[in-house]
């Protein structure tokens, strides 16, 4: 059998790295790596890139070229990409599977290059979805292409989640560690630092996605990211906040039944679920024993000190353009407060206050017919969030 052809967009954050990690422990032959792309980390990039012998690499950044290039000038036969098309060209070749792990609405356009190639594409760029819903499935369809989720929480309703029995399925629950402000007052809250936000209790993962589980914006996201992906009103999405982080999700069938899928707090679970799919296989992850357990907790979020829930429904509910709206506001205010710009709760309130903006601007489109109107869109709310910035800054 020939070795199943990988890439991975994304491959030196958390979940590049853990897709790597599960493809290093596999009996030789199994895999190929084609391509791996980043962002800045030339380093990591080369270092993965030689241990898989990929044949090609991209980074978006063009400043650090120069590093990947001397990195790899012992291995002439890795191809070198370099800039955000090279990028989109690496997502292109020819793969069976492709891992799409690229943070935010970067992702996008190299994520519809490995889509278009109609095979496997797993997804942990929840914003593809987000920004735009309509359009990323309507392209999935004409394609031909498996969508396979890895968010946790959206991998762990699709193993629970029968299609053959849609119209029995009376919702689906996200669970919610809650973040580091889970018990905190909002005193607490607009007081807090990078660090404290950073300080997530039970996952390890990169600084942007960090802050939105701090906001809770996180799972406002994936609200909206699982209305798509099962073909659901969010008023069957709903949120439960479970800080253990034992069960990632669940599905209510209409004659009573609750399937969960639960598993250690280790995103290389959801991943082996993905690279395997349809098949499984093993994991080094914790196994998890409910005696050692002992208790599962259960709530239901706080809107009023994490409005990023309440948003995120308005924003889907709304449609059009408001979903990419809110991502690219919530982006740029994460950029601002890790930055050290913005207190902790002025993301949530520049978020809400840009989509109030961009949604009585009559100058603003309101109707995305085209992966270019996402695009567009995109830019405009970033600039309408920047000038709020500059705003804030002018009048403190």
């Amino acid at each position: 059998m020939s070795p199943r052809r990988i890439s991975i967009l994304g491959a030196t954050g958390s979940v590049g790295l853990a897709t790597l990690d599960l493809i290093g422990r596999a009996e030789p032959g199994v895999y190929r790596v084609v391509a791996l792309t980043a962002k800045t980390n030339a380093a990591e990039l080369a270092r993965q890139a030689i241990r898989f012998d990929a044949e090609c690499v991209a980074i978006a950044d063009p400043a650090a070229a120069p590093a990947l290039q001397a990195a790899l000038k012992d291995h002439p036969h890795i191809e070198i990409g370099v800039g955000e098309d090279a990028v989109c060209e690496a997502a292109g070749r020819d793969a069976d599977w492709t891992m799409a792990a690229i943070v935010g609405a970067a992702g996008l356009k190299p994520t519809l290059a490995a889509l278009r190639q109609g095979r496997a594409l797993a997804f942990a760029n929840k914003e593809c979805l987000v920004c735009a819903g309509a359009l990323f499935m309507d392209e999935a369809a004409r394609c031909g292409t498996t969508l396979l989720p890895v968010d946790s929480e959206h991998n762990a309703v699709f193993q629970v989640f029968d299609p053959a029995q849609r119209a029995a399925i009376r919702s689906i629950t996200l669970t919610a560690s809650g973040g580091p402000f889970r018990q905190a007052t909002r005193a607490r809250m607009a007081a807090a630092s990078r660090a404290d936000a950073l300080a997530h209790p039970t996952w390890e993962m990169g600084a942007k996605i960090s802050i939105d589980s701090a906001t809770m914006m996180n799972k406002g996201l994936e609200i909206i990211e699982a209305c798509w992906l099962f073909d659901l009103p969010s008023s069957q999405v709903e949120v439960v906040v479970h800080p253990q982080s034992i069960i990632h999700g669940l599905v209510e069938y209409a004659d009573g039944s609750l399937l969960a899928q639960l598993g250690s707090p280790d995103m290389r679970t959801p991943i082996a679920s993905a690279l395997a799919w349809p098949q499984r296989m093993a994991a080094p992850v914790e196994r998890l024993r409910l005696t050692d357990i002992g208790r599962l907790d259960f709530q239901p979020p706080d809107l009023t000190r994490f409005p990023a829930i309440r948003l995120a429904r308005e924003a889907i509910e709304a449609g059009g353009i408001a979903p990419a709206v809110l991502n690219a506001a919530n982006e740029i205010a994460v950029e601002a407060f890790l930055a050290d710009r913005i207190g902790f709760l002025d993301i949530a309130a520049s978020v809400e206050e840009v989509l109030e903006r961009s949604l009585s601007d009559d100058d603003m489109p309101h109707a995305l017919t085209a992966f270019e109107d996402v695009f567009a869109i995109d830019g405009r709310a970033r600039r309408m969030a920047r000038d709020l910035m500059a705003e804030r800054d002018a009048n403190p």
